[in-house]
């Protein structure tokens, strides 16, 4: 009688903890189940945050859908995947930045000015990673701050939902997810001077959304 698999050691998963997400779907590829179990445990949060900001609020319904079909489209292209081209990461956002644009194109939604009361207070975006990082330094800080902090970022997801899709993605992936304007124009495969203007058009129109809590800022400043 064949002996039975045996569980992975502890070492083993350490191992896979530490290593690059790069080097995970290269062992996925290889046949290792649990090198994507560690992936998905990574990046389950932050990509389906992504994709349901980039569907908005009238699409918010189809989020499940498009997450599980982005993480579809990871597992059927294991085989493909290059290291050697953009990082698994970027490469795994871009499949979904396209799901989620296709979906949008195809229902031809208009502009949705609700806010997503159901994201709770740790999926809500920064308005400014500087003036974010000074409020945690606060030991302590008041009921009002707190409140005014949340009220912000309640805003700026509705603002987010008011901008046409084009730039919606461009700031989601590169103020929330990182990506410079260089991997923003080889991964979704347009102009760089196309990138730049989707990023200004789309910081400016933010701006003027969240002026009222902006002007608060500079007030304190």
């Amino acid at each position: 009688m064949s002996a039975l698999p045996r569980a992975p050691s502890a070492k083993a998963a350490t191992e896979r903890d530490a290593m690059p997400d790069d080097q995970l779907m290269l062992a996925y590829a290889r046949g290792d189940g649990a090198a994507f179990d560690v992936l998905y445990a990574r990046h389950e949060g932050g990509l389906f945050r992504f994709v349901k900001r980039l569907l908005g609020a009238r699409l918010a319904a189809q989020a499940d859908e498009v997450f599980q079909d982005t993480w579809v489209r990871i597992i059927s292209a294991r085989d493909s995947f290059s290291p050697q081209g953009a990082a698994w990461r970027t490469w795994a956002f871009t499949i979904a930045h396209n799901l989620a644009m296709d979906r949008l194109r195809v229902s031809g939604r208009e502009v949705a000015l609700d806010p997503h009361p159901d994201d709770g207070d740790d999926a809500v975006p920064t308005l400014d990673r500087g003036v974010r990082g000074a409020g945690d330094a606060a030991a302590h800080p008041s009921a009002e701050e707190l409140a005014f902090w949340r009220a912000a970022g309640r805003r700026l997801l509705a603002c987010l939902d008011e901008l046409p899709p084009e730039q919606r993605a461009a700031f989601l992936l590169h103020h929330e997810d990182g990506l410079t304007v260089e991997a923003l124009a080889a991964s979704l495969e347009i102009g760089f001077e196309t990138v730049r203007s989707r990023l200004r058009y789309g910081l400016q129109k933010l701006r003027g959304c969240m002026e009222r809590y902006l002007s608060v800022l500079e007030q304190r400043a």
